[in-house]
């Protein structure tokens, strides 16, 4: 499989995800499996972009996606890398690959002169929080979603 199919492959399924979990949120295109390929290696030419996947016996297994970001007036940081999606395929999870791909992304992060490394995720998702928190990182923010369903039944 190229790293294209396998990479959409992934990006998909961390869409499809997040989608179920909240469907209002998150959106869900047709074909992810195209778009988000060919997204992730349309970066791969970017010297600020990282694009890293785990293999495991010549297969790859996951990914992490990560930039450098300069300084945000939006989201009052400095410049950072901010890592924008870990995915492992459910077979292989807890055997430590998202750990290692994180640490991949914080290393290539300090490489590139960044003392700090932001990342978001997903609400309920208690296994990425312990594995983030152990590798030291802390909740900074918290986003809240308004959707107009919602605030329409609770006037």
């Amino acid at each position: 499989m190229s790293d294209e199919l396998a990479l959409g492959h992934f990006g998909a399924a961390l869409m499809r995800q997040h989608h179920a979990s909240n469907p209002h949120r998150f959106i869900l295109t047709d074909r992810p499996e195209a778009g988000y390929g060919r997204f992730l290696v349309s970066r791969l030419s970017d010297p600020d972009c990282l694009v890293l996947v785990a293999e495991l016996s010549n297969e790859i297994v996951g990914y992490v996606f990560a930039e450098i970001e300069p300084t945000s007036w939006r989201d009052l940081r400095g410049p950072c890398g901010f890592i924008h999606d870990v995915y492992v395929h459910e077979r292989v999870r807890r055997q430590g690959t998202g750990r290692e791909l994180v640490r991949a992304a914080i290393a290539w992060v300090r490489s590139r002169g960044m003392s700090q490394v932001v990342l978001w995720r997903k609400s309920g998702n208690d296994a990425a929080q312990r594995l983030f928190a152990k590798l030291g990182f802390r909740e900074t923010m918290i986003e809240m979603t308004l959707d107009r369903e919602t605030s329409e039944s609770t006037e």
